[in-house]
């Protein structure tokens, strides 16, 4: 709202809600910003979707608070930057869960019957278009500070700070399959790189119990 409604005197992009509410003030912010449509008008008989949704929810908080631990430690000191790209990294998911559920339902569907297929191939085969591209409209659309834009595309992963995000996002979801996923290994290597300690320590810092490690010099 505060993007597409900006004043003479704001001279930098808000990110951050809390920025959002001290330049509005709370009550221009429930005036101006309504709650609705909300979930659970939007996706009333829709319960297969609606606990995918949740999932997708779930997974974004978690990414965010790992985007937002690496983030403070590796003394970035704009954390909550990164804390909240990472929170809307999968907003496009999110919105069609609401406003495309049966398609979405069609995708996952197609994904489970075929494991090797790619989300993006599945994403076209059912909608003609992939929810990265999607997204990218929307945040231009939308007019998110350009930081967030920046932030949110994995295409500008070489970058520290996308890479903290990009990495979060993976673990998140990987994770979400189970802490024995094939693919958490390398989110552990990748993720030590980034912090700069070795892959184990890294996996210690995100496994919630030691049961769940992994040997990380066994082949996967």
């Amino acid at each position: 709202y505060l993007q597409q409604h900006k004043r003479r005197s704001q001279t930098s992009e808000v990110v951050q809600v809390e920025q959002a509410l001290l330049m509005l003030g709370v009550e221009a912010f429930y005036n101006k910003v309504p709650a609705s449509p909300n979930v659970q008008d939007t996706m009333q008989g829709q319960t297969p979707a609606l606990i995918e949704l949740l999932h997708v929810v779930h997974r974004s908080h978690r990414s965010s608070e790992y985007a937002r631990d690496w983030a403070i430690r590796l003394n970035d000191m704009h954390y909550e930057e990164v804390r909240v790209a990472a929170l809307l990294h999968d907003l496009a998911e999110m919105l069609l869960w609401c406003y495309a559920p049966q398609q979405m339902l069609q995708i996952r569907a197609l994904q489970q019957q075929d494991k090797t297929l790619r989300s993006r191939v599945a994403q076209e085969h059912v909608l003609g278009f992939n929810l990265p591209d999607l997204q990218k409209v929307l945040v231009k659309e939308w007019s998110l500070p350009q930081l967030l834009l920046e932030l949110m595309d994995d295409s500008n992963a070489g970058k520290p700070r996308v890479r903290n995000v990009t990495l979060a996002v993976n673990l998140a979801r990987h994770s979400a399959n189970g802490w024995n996923d094939a693919a958490l290994p390398d989110d552990y290597r990748d993720m030590g790189a980034l912090l700069r300690i070795p892959p184990a320590e890294a996996m210690a810092l995100v496994v919630p119990d030691e049961g769940n490690a992994c040997d990380l010099d066994k082949p996967h």
